[in-house]
C-alpha cells in the first residue's frame, strides 16, 4: 500500500486484497482493492470560498407530477430544501424538465453563486414550477451538461428527479446523451411515486457514476434531497480514475466497483499507454469503496511468482500536465503445490463475489416475475435470500421478504407473494446493487 496525495488534499489510500497463491497451471487471479479518502472535510471547507462544486437540479414537470398534487408540491418542497444546502459560492441552477428543457433559476444560460440572496431568490423561482407536457430526459441533460461545462469547478454534479417514463424521447436519443456527459458531470437520480422505469433511473445514475434510488411517498423527497446535496457538498475530488497496468501476457477479466453498490466498469475503460487503462470512479469526498478486480495470467509452474497487475489512483493534471498519482497497491501471483494454500478463497474476495451474485440473482428474479415465470421467480429470489441471509445483508433481506414467503433463508426455500405492492417491489429492485461491508472479524 503506497499514499502519494499531498498534505493539504485530501489523503488517498489502497490496500489490496486477495489469495496470491494458485496452483500450477492456475491461471485466474482474484483481488479486492479497497480504495479509502480521509481528511477531505477540512480540505471541502478550506475550498468553499474557492467555489470549488457547480450543481443543477432538474425537476420532472410533466403532466403526470399533478397527480396526485402532493408529487409537485413534495418536488418544491424537495428542491427548496436542497437549495438550502448548497454552501456559500457554490455555482447553482434549477431546470424544469417535460418534452422540453427550461430554466428556472437563474435563467439566460448562466449559473448563479449561492449565498443568502440567491438561495431566497431561487426559491422564490420555484413557486412558477407547475405540471404539464412530457418527459424527454436527455434534454434536461443536454442543458444541464451546457450549464455545468461553462463553470471551472472542479465537482459538477446534476440532481435529478423523475415521476414517469422518458416517453417523449427515442431510447437511442437518451443513450447517446448519456455517453456524451459521462465524464463531464455526476448525477444522482431519483423516482417519486410508482410510474416511473427502474431501468431509465438506475441507467442514468450508472452512466453518469451516481446514485439511484426510489422515493415512494413525495413527503420523503425533502429529506431526501438534503441527503443528497449534503452528499455533493462533501465532494473535494473529481475525476479520480483507477489506472491498471499488467505485464505483457496478463488480460484484464473485468473490473467492477462492488461497494457501497455494484458497477461493473470494464467496458468503461480508457486506454492509457502500453498495458494501462483508466477506470472511471468519480467525485470523493470521505469514503471507502471497493473494487474486484480479476486478471488472467499466463500459466506458470511452482515455485514462480509476478506482479499480476498493479492499481494506481490518479488525478487529472492542469492542461499540459501529467495525472498525480494519490496512492497504489499491488496484485500479486504465486504458483505453489500447497493444495490448502492454493485453494483457500480471500474472505474479501468470497464476500463480495456473493454480494455481486446477490444482486443479479434479484434482478433476474424479479425479471422472471413479470415474465409469470413462477419456477424461476422462486429459484432465484430463494438464492437471493439465502446470500442476504449469509452476508448479513439485512437491509436487502428486508426487502425480499416483502416480495417472498421466506421459509428458510439458510437454505433459500421461498414461496411468491400472491400480491406484492409496486413501491416494494420497485424499491428491492432499485437498491438491489446495494451492498453491505465485510464483517469485522
Amino acid at each position: 500500500m503506497a499514499n502519494f496525495a499531498k498534505p493539504s488534499a485530501p489523503r488517498f489510500s489502497v490496500e489490496v486484497y486477495q489469495n496470491e497463491f494458485l496452483p500450477e497451471g492456475g491461471r485466474d487471479v482474484h483481488a479486492i482493492v479497497t480504495v479509502t479518502s480521509t481528511g477531505g472535510a477540512a480540505a471541502t471547507r478550506a475550498a468553499a470560498t474557492r467555489g470549488s462544486a457547480a450543481v443543477v437540479i432538474m425537476v420532472d414537470c410533466s403532466g403526470s407530477m399533478e397527480y396526485p398534487p402532493d408529487k409537485m408540491r413534495g418536488a418544491r418542497e424537495a428542491t427548496a430544501a436542497a437549495i438550502d444546502t448548497l454552501r456559500d459560492g457554490t455555482a447553482f441552477a434549477v431546470i424544469a424538465g417535460t418534452h422540453v428543457a427550461k430554466e428556472v433559476y437563474p435563467g439566460q444560460g448562466r449559473l448563479a453563486v449561492a449565498d443568502a440572496a440567491t438561495r431566497a431568490q431561487a426559491k422564490e423561482a420555484l413557486r412558477s414550477l407547475s405540471s404539464g407536457g412530457g418527459t424527454a430526459i436527455g434534454t434536461w441533460l443536454r442543458l444541464a451538461d451546457g450549464l455545468l461545462r461553462q463553470s471551472p469547478a472542479t465537482i459538477r454534479h446534476g440532481i435529478l428527479l423523475t415521476d414517469g417514463r422518458n416517453e417523449h424521447e427515442d431510447p437511442a436519443v437518451l443513450r447517446a446523451t448519456l455517453e456524451a456527459c459521462a465524464g463531464r458531470f455526476t448525477c444522482d437520480a431519483r423516482g417519486v411515486g410508482t410510474d416511473w422505469e427502474v431501468k431509465e433511473v438506475t441507467g442514468i445514475a450508472s452512466a453518469l457514476l451516481g446514485s439511484a434510488d426510489i422515493v415512494a411517498d413525495p413527503a420523503h423527497l425533502s429529506e431526501d434531497f438534503t441527503l443528497m446535496m449534503e452528499n455533493v457538498m462533501g465532494k473535494e475530488v473529481a475525476d479520480v480514475a483507477l489506472r491498471l497496468w499488467t505485464p505483457v501476457g496478463v488480460e484484464i477479466q473485468y473490473v467492477k466497483q462492488v461497494a457501497p453498490t455494484v458497477q461493473d466498469l470494464s467496458d468503461r475503460r480508457t486506454e492509457a499507454g502500453p498495458r494501462a487503462g483508466d477506470y472511471p470512479t468519480g467525485s470523493w469526498g470521505d469514503e471507502s469503496r471497493e473494487y474486484h478486480v480479476c486478471v488472467r495470467v499466463p500459466a506458470a509452474s511452482v515455485g514462480q511468482e509476478m506482479l499480476a497487475a498493479r492499481a494506481t489512483l490518479l488525478l487529472p493534471g492542469a492542461p499540459g500536465e501529467p495525472p498525480a498519482t494519490l496512492a497504489q497497491g499491488l496484485v500479486r501471483a504465486v504458483w505453489t503445490d500447497d493444495l490448502v494454500a492454493s485453494t483457500a478463497i480471500n474472505a474479501q474476495v468470497a464476500h463480495y463475489t456473493g454480494q455481486a451474485e446477490l444482486a443479479q440473482a434479484i434482478q433476474q428474479g424479479l425479471e422472471a416475475r413479470k415474465m409469470g415465470d413462477v419456477d424461476g421467480a422462486t429459484a432465484k429470489l430463494g438464492r437471493a435470500v439465502q446470500l442476504a441471509s449469509a452476508s448479513g445483508n439485512a437491509d436487502t433481506a428486508k426487502l425480499l421478504a416483502k416480495v417472498v414467503d421466506v421459509v428458510d433463508a439458510a437454505a433459500g426455500t421461498v414461496r411468491l407473494k400472491a400480491k406484492v405492492a409496486d413501491a416494494d417491489e420497485m424499491t428491492l429492485e432499485t437498491r438491489s446493487i446495494q451492498t453491505v461491508r465485510v464483517k469485522k472479524s
